[in-house]
């Protein structure tokens, strides 16, 4: 547990210094306007594209569960879109290069399989446990 929180802190002020580095490196290279520009520009790119894969997951998934299948792999897709939205709303080149790989298509299956190694992982040692209806 006392790992966990180290790395927890670590990432707390890791990732904003270097969120830092890349808006100073990024800004001299076209100037503070335009990179606030581009900022904003690929978080409103990000929350559409989110709002759109996010629906589509859901329609996929109603779909699913009409046919009478669980619907695992686009469970999992939805959690991949709801976090790399999350990653895209918070300005920062790194989260939102994260953030669209997570909520693009043909790069969300990366995180998906180690997604569902995590899960099955917990499930395994009886720390992640659901419940059947």
């Amino acid at each position: 547990m006392i790992i966990k929180r180290n790395v927890l802190w670590a990432a707390l002020f890791i990732i904003p210094a270097v969120e830092l580095f890349g808006f100073i490196l990024v800004s001299s290279w076209f100037g503070v306007s335009k990179t606030l520009l581009l900022l904003i520009s690929t978080s409103l790119i990000g929350l559409l594209m989110m709002r759109f894969e996010g629906s589509k997951v859901l329609q996929d998934s109603r779909q699913q569960m009409q046919e009478g299948r669980i619907p695992g792999r686009t469970m999992l897709d939805g959690l991949c879109i709801f976090f790399g939205g999350l990653l895209l709303i918070i300005p920062g080149f790194i989260t939102d290069i994260i953030g669209f790989t997570l909520v693009f298509p043909l790069t969300r299956p990366l995180y998906r399989g180690v997604l569902l190694k995590w899960i099955e992982k917990k499930m395994k040692n009886g720390t992640f446990t659901y419940y059947k209806r």
